[in-house]
């Protein structure tokens, strides 16, 4: 009889097959208690007999023997937070612990199904990007004893650590570093203002225009490629001559939309984006940025959690970084253009 792929036999199989409990096979492999020679010897024939391999890391977790580690983000696919899980991660790993990773798409929904695995599988802590910061199963996750670290954004819970930028001083550098440059029709590619890095970077634009006596120009692309395509189309078609573009893959859907329109930058637009991100010095002409210090971050936030792990702080702690102006070639290129307003084809023509 053909036997089945050694992947696929339980213990409650081997425990069947050798007419011993389960509990008793999960004695042999764990040396938990004391078992008596021949039904120890019978356990493991038919262990080697089916090939059986136990799942150690599930065993391990069961038994907490290695501590894992939640991290929560709130879209993979951005390269922020793939650069931060990286540095996270092999901080974390040094230090002995392992890596759940959750991605939760900006949807509340998830962020909640996600917070639950992570209570259900009692990790040690977790450091969580929220889109809901108020969660409750945040709360849940440290009154279970879990120590939480809040990345980019705050948490609502008072009792969790945050790494976080200086979001509303970064949007105000870029803004008035277009503005100096002369540029007085400045518009904001933004995000969701319900996030706190959407609200926080948009009022800081919005601080920097009043203070010029500007009108703000805002239209909002929800932190997406094609959110920020569609805003910085209906930014153009207001007559913006300059931009501040609030993330990174924002950043992406602006660019297509200035090819499209067919504008040279810096000499019809100026760009500056929010996030660095490796390919803003390969655009023709490279992408000025006020760039976070991802890693540093990244390296904080898990030192943050360890260290409460490792009983070496109690005290909360909130930590904020600075943006630094990465000065290339996509802006301030002598006087803005004059005002001029881009027809754009309907839709279907």
């Amino acid at each position: 009889m053909p036997t089945k792929p050694r992947q696929q036999f339980r213990i409650r199989e081997v425990a069947e097959r050798a007419g011993v409990s389960p509990a008793t096979v999960s004695r042999v492999l764990n040396g938990t208690a004391p078992v008596r020679k021949p039904k120890r010897d019978l356990v493991l024939a038919v262990i080697n007999e089916l090939g059986y391999r136990p799942n150690r890391l599930a065993a391990n977790l069961r038994r907490q023997q290695v501590q894992m580690i939640g991290v929560v983000v709130s879209d993979i696919e951005n390269p922020h937070f793939t650069q931060m899980v990286r540095a996270v991660e092999d901080s974390a790993y040094l230090k002995g612990f392992r890596v759940l990773l959750c991605n939760t798409d900006e949807d509340p929904a998830k962020q909640r199904e996600y917070l639950g695995v992570l209570i259900a599988e009692r990790v040690a802590g977790a450091i969580i990007s929220p889109t809901e910061a108020s969660a409750p199963e945040i709360g849940e996750l440290i009154d279970n004893g879990a120590a939480v670290v809040a990345f980019d954004r705050a948490v609502s819970d008072k009792r969790a650590d945050a790494v976080v930028a200086a979001n509303a001083e970064g949007a105000r550098l870029a803004t008035e570093h277009l503005i100096s440059g002369g540029h007085k029709r400045v518009g904001f590619v933004g995000g969701p203002t319900g996030i706190e890095t959407g609200a926080r970077r948009e009022a800081g634009y919005r601080e920097a225009m009043a203070a010029a006596k500007l009108a703000p120009r805002v239209a909002r692309g929800d932190f997406r490629v094609e959110g920020g395509e569609r805003a910085t189309t209906e930014l153009l078609s207001q007559g913006a001559t300059a931009l501040v573009v609030a993330n990174n893959l924002m950043a992406v859907g602006a660019l297509r939309a200035v090819r499209h329109a067919r504008l040279q930058v810096p000499h019809e637009l100026a760009l500056i984006g929010l996030d660095d991100p490796p390919w803003a010095e390969l655009t023709d002409p490279p992408l000025t940025t006020l760039a976070q210090p991802v890693r540093a971050m990244a390296a904080a936030a898990a030192e943050l959690l360890v260290g409460r792990l490792e009983g070496r702080r109690r005290r909360r702690r909130h930590e904020v970084f600075s943006f630094e102006l990465r000065h290339r070639g996509s802006c301030c290129a002598g006087p803005p253009p004059p005002e001029r307003r881009i027809a754009w084809p309907k839709s279907g023509s």
